[in-house]
């Protein structure tokens, strides 16, 4: 068990001691963190945050999460994967690089990939087609997916759904939407990833309704860092910028919101996300 003393761990009345969090969602190759990571990751298992899956949206950056893995091996793993984004240059030497990539160990899914029709930074006739590509990669490879949803529930649905039965499971990540979608996404067998939107007194409290109804066995936790910062945060960080060592903030609103305790969810979401990644080989860090 780890105790959170960590100066951004959120404050309570009494102590709390936390079973270890898995941050599922990192990007720890942004540019953002290129100063400061190793501080990052030991902030980070500071706070209770012992594992983080670091996230691929492109060959390079999928290449730089496995570079990241390896440097730091008891603590972080990687995914490799075309986000929606850059779903343009996803042709077929992209898919090689990333097969290439997944027969590392250390990736642990493949992603992230998906659809975002809310910017349409790639053409959706791309998008989809990087979608179905990366889907098939993961399948052939026996691996999850780390997946992108945006304002393409639907769509995403009806290109998931064939691919499903071969799939060795998929995540949500960053998941925002109504009870519907969430029902949607358990029907098929998904499992859910929830960030610091939940944290948020504006735009999350739709989203703390609907985490209520999602199953410990599917539910898992993340930062989405740098991006994302809880709202909730003490002391906010100067510069905006979300890490690892903030999932707290994530869990206990998560706990709230499910009238449970934060011991309970953390020992939950951190049991569901060993499984999902084939995480048991990990070391725990005490």
């Amino acid at each position: 068990m780890v105790t959170a003393k960590h100066p951004y761990a959120p404050r309570r009345s009494t102590d709390v001691t936390l079973p270890p969090l898995i941050d599922i969602g990192v990007n720890l190759a942004h540019a953002s963190f290129r100063r400061d990571r190793d501080d990052v990751i030991a902030r980070a298992c500071a706070a209770g945050v012992t594992t983080m899956v670091v996230t691929g949206t492109s060959v390079a950056t999928s290449r730089d999460a496995l570079a990241l893995a390896h440097a730091h091996p008891a603590t972080l793993r990687a995914t490799a994967g075309v986000h929606p984004h850059d779903a343009r240059h996803c042709d077929d030497a992209a898919i090689d690089g990333l097969r290439a990539l997944a027969q590392d160990p250390a990736v642990v899914a493949i992603g992230e990939c998906g659809l975002d029709f809310n910017r349409d930074f790639s053409p959706r006739p791309a998008q989809e087609q990087a979608f179905e590509a990366q889907l098939a990669l993961a399948c052939d490879l026996g691996l999850p997916v780390f997946l992108h949803e945006r304002d393409a529930h639907e769509r995403f649905v009806a290109i998931l759904r064939p691919h499903r039965e071969r799939l060795r499971g998929g995540v949500v990540h960053c998941f925002t939407g109504t009870a519907a979608e969430r029902d949607a996404y358990l029907d098929l067998g998904l499992s859910l990833g929830v960030t610091g939107w939940v944290c948020d007194e504006r735009r999350g409290l739709g989203l703390r309704e609907v985490v209520r109804g999602i199953p410990d066995d599917r539910l898992m936790v993340e930062t989405d860092a740098p991006f994302l910062l809880p709202r909730d945060a003490r002391p906010r960080p100067r510069d905006g910028r979300n890490e690892p060592a903030l999932l707290p903030y994530v869990v206990r609103a998560i706990a709230a919101s499910q009238g449970r305790t934060e011991s309970e969810v953390a020992a939950a979401s951190t049991a569901t996300a060993r499984r999902f990644f084939g995480l048991d080989a990990l070391p725990v860090s005490r």
